[in-house]
């Protein structure tokens, strides 16, 4: 079966049709040409090549800290002193991401740490003062990035969009 024959198939969507009609088959033998594996058709793939991009506008609007900084800056700022799980649970970063950011930005002077009183094993994170006037001198920034990653699509797209990818989160 030749690509041209299955492009009005039921089963192939916009990304596959586009692919397809490139006329890039590939490997695929004769059974397997009804639905191929399109790469531009998978969601993983175009999670990544989005996250690309919005990295990209991230690190050149505010190349101060990365994205995952700014989101452990952004929950301080939201809830306040954290323990170290805690705030990395509230960030979905693992106990070692989270330790090695909280690192990053305890050198920096963004943060501060100190044993937890009641547990002092535990670790909490908190906002330095110069953390809290970083963070809240990048976020019309931040908020600028957020508006041009989602910006070739309309104000109902955008909520439609990341509605969409709550569910999945």
């Amino acid at each position: 079966m030749q690509a041209d024959c299955i492009l009005g198939h039921p089963a192939v969507n916009a990304a596959d049709r586009k692919v397809l009609a490139r006329g890039r088959m590939g490997v695929y033998p004769e059974h397997m040409t009804e639905r191929p594996y399109a790469l531009d058709a998978q969601i993983g793939y175009v999670l990544r090549r989005v996250t690309q991009r919005h990295l990209a506008l991230f690190s050149d609007a505010i190349p101060e800290v990365t994205t995952t900084q700014f989101a452990v800056l952004a929950r301080l700022a939201e809830l306040g002193p954290q323990s170290q799980n805690a705030l990395g649970r509230e960030t979905a970063l693992d106990a070692a991401t989270i330790k090695g950011v909280v690192d990053r930005l305890t050198r920096q002077g963004l943060v501060t740490t100190f044993p937890d009183p009641d547990d002092r094993r535990r670790l909490t994170v908190d906002l330095s003062e110069e953390g809290r006037a970083v963070f809240l001198r990048l976020v019309p920034t931040a908020l600028e990035v957020s508006a041009r990653t989602l910006g070739p699509l309309s104000e109902v797209e955008q909520r439609q969009l990341l509605d969409l990818l709550m569910r999945l989160a």
